[in-house]
């Protein structure tokens, strides 16, 4: 197993559809603003784990590339 990543927008968004449909029921607006801006959170804690262990921060690349448009959907 390899260090954590945060996975493309692309299956953030595909993820979060297939988990409504699941469970028969849309997401709220502000449900989906949530749900965008705790993608971010895990990303942001393998970092920190990273650097507090002297390892090279692999998720970094990712978060940087993508919180941009991860924060946008989470209107914030």
């Amino acid at each position: 197993m390899g260090p954590a990543t945060l996975p493309p927008i692309e299956s953030t968004e595909a993820f979060l559809a297939a988990y409504q449909d699941s469970r028969a029921r849309l997401f709220t607006a502000e449900e989906q603003q949530i749900a965008w801006a705790a993608s971010l959170w895990p990303a942001a804690h393998d970092i920190r784990w990273e650097a507090l262990h002297g390892y090279t921060a692999v998720s970094g690349k990712a978060l940087w590339t993508q919180a941009a448009e991860r924060l946008h959907r989470a209107n914030a």
